[in-house]
């Protein structure tokens, strides 16, 4: 019987820990929003959910940006998936312009952060999401340049879908 327990706790403990996902918890859910950036004044909704049994954490995401200036509207989809590595955050990003991006995650002033891993040759992206109340936040995505500074591409916020 103690046995039983022992196991029952142990595998309680371990649901509990994967789906604990520390600063980014609060992203946990279906989210709709709009910004604007670069690409143009956009909207469009993500959702952040736990899978393989919580191990994981995946963002399903898409954009939309009408037609403006004499330019086409489009969309952009994206897939990343949130996961643990020797005790920190980590991503990998895909998206349908076939980018493929890893990032190092880290908490900041009531968010969270995602910066990209690789070589100082190549382009860095850092995105931002930061928790502006129980069902706000605000977002932002940061390209640098080789050897230059980040510079804010898309700035949005969104609001949790009830």
């Amino acid at each position: 019987m103690l046995r039983r327990l022992v196991v029952l706790f142990t595998f309680a403990l371990s649901v509990f820990a994967a789906e604990d996902w520390g600063p980014a918890q609060f992203l946990v859910g279906h989210w709709t929003g709009g910004g604007s950036g670069q690409p143009g004044q956009g909207s469009g909704s993500f959702s952040f959910t736990p899978d393989l049994q919580g191990s994981i954490l995946v963002r399903k995401s898409f954009a939309e940006y009408p037609p403006a200036n004499g330019k086409p509207g489009f969309r952009h989809d994206d897939l990343l998936i949130l996961f643990r590595e020797n005790g920190s955050l980590k991503a990998i990003y895909f998206d349908s312009e076939q980018h493929v991006i890893r990032y190092s995650v880290s908490a900041v002033d009531n968010g969270v952060t995602f910066v990209s891993d690789g070589l100082a040759t190549a382009p860095r992206f850092r995105f931002t999401y930061t928790s502006t109340g129980k069902d706000a936040l605000k977002l932002k995505f940061d390209i640098a340049p080789p050897g230059k500074d980040f510079a804010t591409y898309i700035e949005g916020a969104a609001s949790r879908d009830k």
